[in-house]
């Protein structure tokens, strides 16, 4: 039905088309912002034959789970919605189930033989192949499997279908090299790869013209990025000299590679927002040796430090992994002591979790489960702690912000963010979504801060 010529889908007839096809798809996406941009490219493939998006499960006739394999949390989660899946199935035997993304790549062998449910599993490089697997599917019943790593994939042609808001994300980069040795998504994701700068600047005018208000430029290392001698910092300038009044955001920062020139590009354009996600993971030397995480905690710190003195108020959030091989009582109590010298805004917090694949998967998980969990709770309630004093610091002071969405508590209120990445609620009014508003802080909690209009 088509050819896979320099891995695009070129289409011939089909009876998956536009006019007279009514399938419907329905995915469930897990894990990161980098998901969500996938499984906007998911559907746009899919719309270019036909099918449609179903906002109900009921209603499908595809069912796709965009999963994610950083943590086994994550994955236990999509193995539990698979046993209901499993249920829904035997009640509804046409419907094709398919696992996509990191997951599809990792577990492809025991998804096909143990869930017995899933008939497609797509990896994260292989999503132009999904109409023609779903096609083969419906008419020969063969299962359908695509998780191939590509060196050169970027769905740079590919519009995504976004969701209706003032906010989007655009993909930069894919992949990673960096080789974490907690880290499987050099093994799910495949190498780096970077976007032509044109389109991605292209791209965010586009999104301009049509409406929105910010864009996040994602990739899992965006510091790595490289187009033709062009690095991240150039990207961002051109793309903030190109939507001067559309807000810009970006994720996610390796502290290796993070440089005074990326610092120096965000302070001077004034729609660059001040916010930086920033993974740590320890406060120890040590265990980020083990980590191979190519970066000393005082070289970690030197970057806060300069981050702070050239854009005061800036927003900072960090991951970090409690309870890694090996980690000492006195090395948790270290990454707490970077915490509160570092005061982060807000956290990622996990227990680790061995991967396999992974170099640590290699090493004596050595550290009790209890352990972890205490450890864990330790860091979480630290920042808790350390996130409602700073957003009390707030309180009678004035931000703009851009309302996002409306308050999920009360029709009576909308959401909206500030520069540095704070939620925050203010009463409706006459505000829509879309609106910059100037407010002036009333309170605050560790997680919210809830404002008024500023005249």
């Amino acid at each position: 039905m088509f050819d896979i010529l320099d891995n695009r889908v070129k289409k011939k007839e089909s009876k998956f088309n536009k006019t007279d096809n009514h399938k419907r798809v329905y995915i469930e996406t897990y894990g990161c912002q980098m998901n969500i941009s996938d499984s906007e490219i998911v559907l746009s493939v899919l719309s270019e034959f036909g099918y449609n998006e179903s906002s109900e499960m009921e209603q499908a006739d595809i069912i796709l789970l965009n999963t994610c394999s950083v943590r086994d949390n994550a994955e236990q989660k999509i193995k539990n919605r698979l046993q209901h899946l499993a249920r829904y199935k035997k009640n509804h035997p046409d419907r094709i189930i398919g696992i996509l993304g990191c997951m599809a790549e990792r577990l492809r062998g025991d998804l096909l033989e143990k869930e017995k449910v899933v008939d497609l599993i797509v990896g994260p490089d292989e999503y132009r192949k999904l109409p023609h697997l779903i096609e083969n599917i419906f008419e020969t019943g063969e299962k359908g499997i695509a998780v191939k790593l590509s060196k050169v994939e970027t769905y740079d042609d590919i519009t995504p279908v976004r969701k209706d808001g003032v906010t989007a994300f655009i993909s930069v980069m894919r992949g990673c090299d960096k080789f974490c040795s907690f880290c499987v998504v050099p093994f799910t994701r495949g190498r780096e790869r970077s976007r032509k700068m044109d389109s991605i600047v292209d791209e965010a005018k586009r999104l301009f013209d049509e409406g929105l208000k910010e864009v996040t430029l994602l990739g899992q290392n965006v510091n790595s990025y490289r187009d033709e001698g062009k690095d991240f910092s150039d990207l961002l300038k051109a793309t903030a000299n190109a939507v001067p009044e559309m807000r810009i955001r970006y994720t996610t920062s390796h502290p290796y590679d993070l440089s005074d020139k990326l610092l120096e590009t965000m302070a001077e354009f004034k729609n660059i927002c001040k916010y930086i996600h920033l993974p740590v993971q320890s406060g120890s030397d040590r265990v980020l040796k083990l980590m191979n995480r190519e970066y000393s905690v005082e070289h970690y710190k030197g970057i806060i430090r300069k981050a702070k003195v050239m854009m005061p108020g800036i927003g900072l959030s960090t991951d970090i992994i409690a309870g890694f091989p090996t980690e000492t009582e006195e090395e948790h109590r270290m990454t707490m002591e970077l915490m509160a010298e570092v005061e982060y805004d807000g956290a990622f917090m996990f227990a680790y979790s061995p991967r396999e694949n992974t170099k640590a998967y290699k090493y004596l998980d050595d550290i009790p489960w209890e352990i972890k969990q205490r450890r864990l709770d330790e860091i979480i309630e630290q920042q808790r702690q350390i996130s409602y004093k700073i957003n009390n610091r707030l309180v009678g002071k004035e931000k703009e912000i851009l309302i996002e969405t409306p308050s999920k508590k009360s029709p009576d209120y909308l959401m909206g963010r500030t520069d540095c990445n704070k939620s925050t609620i203010i009463p409706k009014e006459s505000y829509k979504t879309g609106d910059f508003v100037k407010v002036k802080i009333t309170k605050a909690n560790s997680a919210t801060i809830f404002a008024e209009a500023a005249g």
